[in-house]
């Protein structure tokens, strides 16, 4: 492996896949139960390391992390973040408690209220991850007798929240798929009188855009066989959306694909994230007030944790003070001019279709209509032959491309891919 930067970090990933048995025996009990356990995983080329990626201790282009509108590259966010804090120069660096103690501020339900106004919602929640956010709702929201209908790819946090929910059953459709998610509607229906009498709820789990996939739900087609099957009490079924991958992306001033179809009266539950484009941390549950209500009241996740402080909160607000403005539009343009790009360069090349009949590599969101679609997401999946998108891998990375593979459990077995994301700042020379 070469001696650079890129190469010192593809070695120690390679090397942290290799099993070492030499010390097992010398091990206490409790440290070698925990080592085979690993092991397994490193059998299976899946042990986890936290490092940098190669974009961040190189001049390698950045086409892995989630600063999709380039607010941290920039410095944009920071510089906002830091006019925040001068406003408050007494602020707490700490939160003093949980939400329901001495954590409550009026600088953090403004916050919420500024949020849940710009998404079009009657109010908003805020907590310290999304994922903390999806255990909330699935493990606080659904009441004995109701049913959770799911699309088969949301995301582990929302399968770790149905877990813990007390919803009488669950129901898998396949994703995106607009048929199976009207039988599995009928279905529920049938097995469960309360259910078909109005007297219990289905409560069902989708994306705005699937993360590993990039695609976009058909969220109005769902909502449109939501109201067909219950035609006579259509509030039986109520959606819940995980906005992550959509926020400060997707529609008019980053407001999400709910906001985009005009669907906020017909939504119940909105989960937007900052992570991600907005370069904070957290997440808001966005809904009625007696959502909120039941959150405060149900979700050990919220009940039991610190609330989040002034400066978490501050940077959430900085990345909404630069949201609406004129470059994020540009930047929300721009990146949907790289995504056609790259579509155009590679279904034109003389070799794709080559490439694609023989399962070499395929794009899947590059198939079809995409030329005709209203918008496209950042997120472009490539998948080859196993383990090829590991030799993928390595080649772009040692061309000075950052990207990630991605294996199972992330994704089902046999469906590895290399993820692309892109971003706002990349250039087309970068991309084609």
């Amino acid at each position: 492996m070469e001696s650079t930067p890129i190469g010192e970090n593809l070695s120690l990933r390679i090397r942290s896949q290799r099993l070492d048995t030499s010390t097992r025996k010398q091990q206490h009990t409790f440290t070698r139960n925990l080592t085979e356990a690993l092991d397994t995983r490193r059998a299976n080329q899946i042990f986890f390391l936290t490092l940098q990626n190669i974009w961040q201790v190189s001049d390698a282009v950045d086409f892995c992390s989630n600063d999709i509108l380039s607010f941290g590259s920039s410095g944009r966010v920071r510089a906002e973040f830091l006019s925040e804090l001068a406003k408050y120069p007494d602020f707490s660096p700490g939160s003093g408690g949980s939400r329901v103690l001495d954590g409550n501020s009026p600088y953090i339900e403004e916050t919420e209220s500024l949020i849940a106004n710009y998404h079009g919602a009657e109010t908003g929640l805020i907590v310290n991850s999304g994922f903390d956010g999806n255990l909330a709702i699935w493990s606080a929201i659904p009441r004995l007798g109701d049913v959770i209908v799911y699309d088969a790819l949301v995301h582990a946090s929302t399968y770790e929240g149905m877990n813990q929910s007390l919803a009488m059953a669950r129901k898998e459709f396949a994703h995106n798929d607009i048929e199976s998610f009207r039988s599995a509607l009928i279905s529920v229906s049938e097995a469960h009188p309360l259910i078909k009498k109005g007297k219990r709820c289905v409560l069902v789990a989708v994306e705005a855009v699937y993360s590993m996939d990039g695609d976009i739900c058909p969220l109005q087609e769902l909502v449109d066989v939501a109201r067909e099957v219950f035609s006579e009490g259509y509030g039986t079924v109520q959606f819940v959306v995980d906005e992550a991958h959509s926020t400060g992306v997707i529609g008019e001033l980053g407001k999400g694909l709910v906001s985009e179809l005009g669907l906020e009266k017909d939504i119940a539950i909105r989960l937007h994230t900052f992570g991600k484009a907005m370069c904070a941390s957290g997440a808001i549950i966005m809904g009625s007030s007696t959502v909120r209500s039941a959150l405060v009241n149900f979700a050990r996740s919220i009940i039991f944790t610190t609330a989040p402080s002034f400066p978490f909160v501050a940077a959430i607000r900085a990345g909404y003070n630069i949201l609406p403005n004129t470059d994020t539009d540009h930047a929300r343009a721009r990146i949907q001019e790289l995504v056609r790009s790259f579509f155009d360069s590679v279904t034109s090349h003389p070799l794709w279709k080559t490439a694609k009949d023989l399962g070499i590599m395929r794009i899947p969101l590059a198939n079809g209509d995409w030329e005709t679609q209203p918008f496209m997401t950042h997120i472009v999946p490539i998948r080859t032959k196993e383990p090829y998108h590991y030799w993928l891998f390595f080649h772009l990375s040692f061309e000075g491309f950052s990207v990630f593979p991605v294996d199972y459990p992330t994704v089902p077995k046999g469906e590895t891919r290399l993820k692309i994301s892109f971003h706002a700042k990349n250039s087309e020379e970068e991309v084609y």
